[in-house]
């Protein structure tokens, strides 16, 4: 029997429509759904928090959430944010311990990235940088977030980054004043002469030079002994 072009073309097609069918099915849309909220909490505060949110959006977030200006005041909104990103933890860790990273052939995307960023924004990255290296691996999260994750582990263990992907903040003295200012640098990078090849290779689009610029930092070369050195305790 001889089969047609169109009939073939047909085929295809079906064949096309079918994969999406069952790639759609495997979507968990209340998991996504839960995470897409959970992403919400964890964003909306930081929005509060941020100079260069708008007074009118802050209105629009305290309405949002059901909090006063007065709730927030004398830094309380700091104490809620910790509060709400250890309730967000909690349950990452539970879907985590049932049915694994919830990843894109899971939730979708961007919505694969919402565990990742609960889990960035915790003091439990060492504990589940394995997951997430896991998750990079099986293409279910980008690799620059595996790359984010690694580099403020490192961070946060006194260690060299390797994709600049971190800035820090700190009290340091200034020699002019003789008084103590907040300053923030990129974090010391191990191999910074090549840093820029590593991070095109890790999949970002911009040099250190333009990421630092991206927020607000001019890229200096610094070792960890030269922050040390520069670091005042406040």
């Amino acid at each position: 029997m001889v089969i047609s072009c169109m009939q073939k073309y047909a085929f295809i097609m079906l064949l096309f429509v079918y994969g999406l069918a069952k790639a759609q099915e495997t979507i968990n849309e209340d998991l996504k759904k839960e995470l897409d909220g959970i992403y919400k909490i964890d964003q909306i505060l930081r929005e509060y928090i941020d100079n260069e949110t708008s007074d009118s959006r802050k209105l629009q977030i305290l309405n949002e959430t059901g909090y006063s200006k007065e709730d927030f005041a004398n830094g309380n909104v700091y104490k809620i944010l910790k509060i709400r990103d250890s309730i967000n933890l909690k349950r990452i860790e539970e879907i985590i311990a049932k049915q694994g990273y919830p990843g894109k052939t899971l939730v979708g995307e961007p919505t694969n990235e919402v565990a990742w960023i609960v889990i960035q924004h915790s003091n439990k990255i060492a504990n589940y940088f394995p997951v997430i290296q896991e998750a990079g691996a099986s293409n279910e999260i980008p690799f620059t977030k595996v790359a984010m994750m690694q580099d403020r582990m490192l961070m946060y263990e006194g260690k060299e980054q390797l994709y600049g992907t971190q800035v820090s903040g700190q009290y340091i003295l200034n020699v002019t004043t003789g008084k103590k200012e907040f300053w923030y640098c990129v974090w010391p990078i191990l191999n910074a002469e090549s840093v820029n090849d590593l991070r095109k290779e890790a999949g970002f689009s911009t040099t250190i030079e333009e990421y630092a610029q991206s927020m607000g930092v001019t890229y200096k070369k610094f070792t960890l002994e030269e922050i040390k050195k520069l670091t005042v305790k406040d």
